[in-house]
């Protein structure tokens, strides 16, 4: 068996981006009625933007909603684009919102100058659902990475966008504001680590792993 970040796992409704300088993974989860959520557009520039509503135009999606697991800056900075091309609203958790209001005064230490603001219309709470075409979106609350960080899990695909908690052998930071590393690990251990090991997890970073070879193998977590 190969190691676990060289499988190609073939998840035929979600489609990954890797945009911006910080390497952040965007999604796109769609299903046969051809409706899609997009998740943490972390488009920065013409061409990364571009990318993605070719992706969609071509694809012939219809965006329904934007889902944003966490407000940090490299998870939001296509939210504004996203919002204007596809008349969409914005889901947040409600701790989050302040997080967004202040990502345009963090934008330039992490190297994005031009920050187009956005608000959210709606937010989450821990265990709603999120439905749209054929799929059920459940919103697990996984703070620790940022205070109002949520997961969605599809229990149909067993497939978790994690955003910034989990990754291949790896945690999320916890020196950011409202980071918490004893929360994080509590968050994982309690609310993903009670899914089964053939859940997959797409994360915010990094290649696609599975719950089981985190519960194993994540040197974080043991």
């Amino acid at each position: 068996m190969p190691p676990l970040n060289e499988i190609t796992f073939s998840v035929a409704n979600i489609k990954t981006f890797t945009f911006n300088a910080l390497q952040e993974n965007t999604y796109v989860v769609y299903d046969e009625t051809k409706q899609c959520v997009i998740i943490d557009p972390g488009c920065y520039d013409r061409d990364e933007k571009e990318v993605l509503k070719k992706f969609i135009l071509e694809n012939g999606l219809v965006p329904v909603a934007l889902l944003n697991t966490h407000c940090h800056i490299d998870h939001i900075v296509g939210n504004a684009f996203v919002k204007s091309t596809f008349r969409v609203d914005l889901y947040i958790h409600p701790i989050e919102k302040e997080i967004l209001l202040s990502q345009k005064i963090f934008a330039p230490y992490f190297g994005f100058d031009h920050l187009e603001e956005s608000e959210a219309e709606h937010f989450f709470k821990d265990e709603d659902t999120y439905n749209f075409g054929n799929t059920v979106l459940k919103i697990v609350f996984v703070p620790g990475h940022s205070p109002g960080h949520v997961a969605f899990v599809d229990e149909k695909s067993k497939s978790i966008l994690s955003g910034d908690v989990l990754f291949y052998q790896s945690i999320g930071r916890t020196d950011l504001p409202g980071g918490n590393h004893q929360t994080l690990i509590n968050s994982i251990k309690t609310k993903l680590f009670t899914l089964e090991n053939d859940y997959k997890v797409f994360p915010g970073h990094g290649p696609t792993t599975t719950i089981g070879f985190e519960r194993s193998h994540n040197p974080f977590l043991k």
